[in-house]
């Protein structure tokens, strides 16, 4: 499998604009500029579609994790936080990024949660080529 993603541009950096489109047309020609990714304007922007992916992949990492020791999710909810810098050349960086997960898994101990948790953290298909600092947290609930 493949998974494909596309993008356009026209002008300049800070002055153009463009949109962004997966194959599946998941996501169809969103569009998005500098003001949109650096500057908090409406528009999609690369980093929060990869938070998205991060946030996807760990949630099913997590799940097999679970499935390995006998146990299943009620519920998983990840937030995944992409942290965007613009450096002193006004080039942007991606700093790191951090997993905040919650997730109700009935007979789970802190222990093993844990345990499913890093491993998910470490391993995810997108965790694995991203080589900036990926932190977490991960609460077990009730």
């Amino acid at each position: 499998m493949k998974a494909e993603g596309y993008s356009n541009w026209i002008g300049t950096w800070k002055q153009g604009s463009g949109s962004i489109s997966t194959k599946t047309t998941t996501v169809n020609q969103q569009p998005f500029s500098y003001a949109s990714r650096f500057q908090g304007a409406p528009g999609a922007n690369p980093e929060e579609l990869l938070a998205a992916a991060l946030a996807g992949c760990f949630n099913q990492a997590l799940a097999n994790n679970l499935g390995m020791i006998g146990l299943e999710a009620n519920s998983v909810i990840t937030r995944v936080e992409i942290d965007v810098v613009q450096n002193e050349h006004d080039s942007p960086s991606i700093l790191g990024s951090h997993i905040t997960v919650e997730a109700k898994v009935p007979g789970a101990s802190s222990e093993q949660f844990a345990e499913c948790a890093e491993r998910a953290r470490a391993n995810c298909a997108i965790s694995r080529i991203l080589k900036c600092s990926i932190t977490m947290s991960a609460t077990l609930k009730g």
